[in-house]
């Protein structure tokens, strides 16, 4: 059974797989974003009271909602990037010695800048196309609904907000797997 000492040593290691300061500052930014659950939260109830208790729906709970939500599950990408939480396969990577994860890991952020780097470009053209109309003024995209607020512009700027985002953090991540020592590197380095 495990004992205080136990979940205050497991707390402290979550804290201790933010490696880099911009990491740091996005795993601290979601204290702030999870304030936009709440708001989602707060203008469903409002919705529903509007609609069921005075028999006056609105017309901007729904997209609102949806936009808050969208952008929170847009920003957990950094945000697991930070934490060092994303998928990997632990069977594998646990089972190797140090020096290993480390080429595991130099490995895993090499993939990964590639398939940022080609998220990005795709991200910046379905920006460019939800920004700017065919004659290059601006215009952003709307939802067509009678409301017409320019979600979809917002949301598809935030996606490429977050890649680019996620493409330095992996850069920073590469350097420092590059840099890190591990006991079997440090041992042969002394000896020669």
């Amino acid at each position: 059974m495990a004992d205080q000492s136990d979940i205050i040593d497991t707390a402290g290691q979550d804290e201790a797989e933010i490696r880099t300061g911009l990491d740091s500052a996005i795993a601290g930014s979601t204290k702030v974003l999870a304030w936009a659950i709440f708001a989602a939260f707060l203008i469903t109830v409002i919705e529903v009271f509007a609609r069921y208790v005075f028999n006056s729906p609105t017309f901007w709970a729904h997209e609102t909602t949806s936009f808050l939500i969208a952008g929170v599950f847009l920003i957990g990408g950094p945000v697991a990037l930070a934490r060092d939480k994303h998928i990997r396969v632990r069977m594998f990577y646990d089972s190797v010695s140090p020096r290993r994860r480390r080429m595991l890991d130099i490995f895993n952020s090499l993939v990964a800048l590639m398939f940022f780097a080609g998220l990005a470009f795709a991200s910046w053209i379905m920006v460019s196309k939800s920004w700017f109309n065919p004659s290059g003024a601006l215009h952003l995209e709307g939802t067509g609904t009678s409301w017409n607020p320019p979600t979809p512009a917002l949301l598809k700027l935030l996606v490429l907000i977050c890649v680019v985002v996620m493409f330095v953090q992996t850069v920073f991540h590469l350097i420092a797997a590059i840099r890190r020592e591990t006991p079997d590197t440090s041992a042969t380095e002394k000896g020669h």
